[in-house]
């Protein structure tokens, strides 16, 4: 389906012509990826009764398609971190979304009679469910910051994220990636003054974990991470200054979570120290494929690290953690971006696919994150989309480059397959077969 005739398609209609031209791919993860893609809008109604559930705790980007600044309706301190789909029209198995917030998106989540409902362009498309805020989220710790902020939950309460470093080392047009808003958000989550520490110390984790490990049950994984360092933090290198959340944890709360880390490719030494320290899961997110687009778009770790060099570390993180448990990012879409980026969804498409094909012939399982278009990163100061055809065949390209390899599903993202996946901000997991997991 050609962009020129996709523009032209209501997105009901489009969303419909899809499902019957890919009718392997579930309309549920069409549905997921067209609100990731388009964010959602929220009644004043419907927003005071999220506000009672778990909300957004802009865990480490804003994830939003407009600032704070543009919110007339305390969007920022109402809307739910995710909600989940079920019944309606469709007839949805549960599916989990993150909030993306977009005033002008033609989804809109409404309050009609006591009960949330999500329309696309005024039509009845699913049920809306908000989870209910863990306990401790209305708990501080012993200096006053608040657990929400400190170790707030994702993936419907199953991964801790502890962003422990918010803002980034790569810094100015030369070197931020240009669709990332790390820092930006950061500025303006504090100038809404909502609490935000910009560097959560080891003793501030420990305290929070503690809590949390005597009031939940919800939570399997746990995720450090941050932005890049390029020189020193704190006085130490990024490998160290990481390492050190896990390996306290890990003597603390010894095998309680899943562990993972999310920082950039490090020497094969550097990954044997967070191997060393209790780390089961490694993340050197790699987030797009092409050569020339990675110098565009990642132009910090092209300067810091380089495109070769960063593959050549991903591949000897899998003599250290295994292959199957280093999993990079791709951010989906964002090869498409304006002007630079690829004009047609099937020349996108061919380069990612090439880099699904490299890894997982290494026994490497890659992941996506769906672009959001946030207004404070670089991209999002000129208009930008992304055909929903992409998304739809990037799901099939992956789930079928995966069988082809006869690769399971990635550790520590729950359990894989429609109305079991958790993970919010892409469909890749709803779209494996489901099987067991963890």
């Amino acid at each position: 389906m050609p962009h020129t005739v996709e523009s032209h398609l209501a997105p009901l209609e489009l969303i419909e012509r899809l499902s019957l031209h890919y009718p392997d791919v579930p309309i549920e993860a069409i549905f997921k990826e067209d609100l990731l893609r388009r964010g959602m809008g929220w009644s004043p109604q419907a927003l005071e009764v999220a506000a009672g559930y778990k909300r957004k705790a802009y865990f480490i980007f804003s994830f939003d398609m407009v600032p704070i600044s543009g919110m007339d309706h305390g969007e920022n301190l109402k809307a739910p971190e995710e909600i989940r789909l079920t019944g309606g029209v469709f007839n949805f198995k549960p599916v989990i979304v993150s909030v993306r917030l977009n005033p002008d998106s033609p989804y809109r989540v409404e309050s009609e009679d006591g009960d949330l409902i999500l329309k696309l362009d005024g039509n009845a498309v699913a049920r809306v469910e908000l989870q209910r805020s863990p306990a401790y989220y209305e708990r501080k710790i012993s200096n006053g910051k608040p657990i929400m902020d400190i170790a707030p939950t994702i993936e419907w309460g199953y991964l801790l994220y502890l962003t422990v470093f918010r803002l980034c080392q790569y810094f100015g047009a030369q070197e931020e990636c240009r669709y990332c808003d790390i820092n930006e958000n950061f500025r303006q989550q504090k100038k809404s003054g909502r609490p935000y520490t910009p560097v959560k110390s080891v003793a501030e984790i420990l305290e929070a974990l503690e809590i949390i490990a005597d009031t939940d049950s919800e939570s399997k994984a746990y995720t450090v991470t941050g932005g890049s360092v390029t020189s020193k933090l704190e006085e130490m290198s990024e490998v160290d200054f990481y390492a050190q959340y896990p390996e306290a944890i890990e003597k603390r709360f010894p095998g309680r979570w899943i562990s993972k880390v999310v920082v950039q490719a490090l020497k094969k030494d550097e990954a044997q120290k967070l191997r060393d320290v209790g780390v089961q899961i490694y993340h050197p997110n790699f987030e797009v494929w092409d050569e020339r687009l990675f110098e565009i778009l990642c132009a910090g770790k092209a300067r810091y690290i380089g495109r070769e060099e960063w593959l050549r570390r991903i591949v000897d993180a899998a003599s250290v953690f295994g292959p199957e448990r280093v999993i990079p990012n791709f951010v989906a879409g964002v090869e498409m971006f304006k002007p630079a980026g690829f004009a047609t969804v099937e020349e996108a498409i061919a380069s990612t696919q090439e880099g699904l094909e490299f890894f997982m012939s290494h026994g490497i399982t890659p992941r996506f994150t769906t672009w959001c278009v946030e207004p404070l990163s670089a991209l999002g100061k000129e208009p930008q989309s992304v055909p929903l055809e992409y998304h739809v065949r990037l799901l099939r390209i992956y789930r079928d480059t995966m069988a082809k390899y006869s690769l399971a599903a990635p550790p520590g993202y729950g359990t894989p397959g429609l109305g079991n996946a958790v993970f919010s901000v892409s469909s890749f997991m709803d779209v494996l077969p489901a099987s067991p997991s963890c």
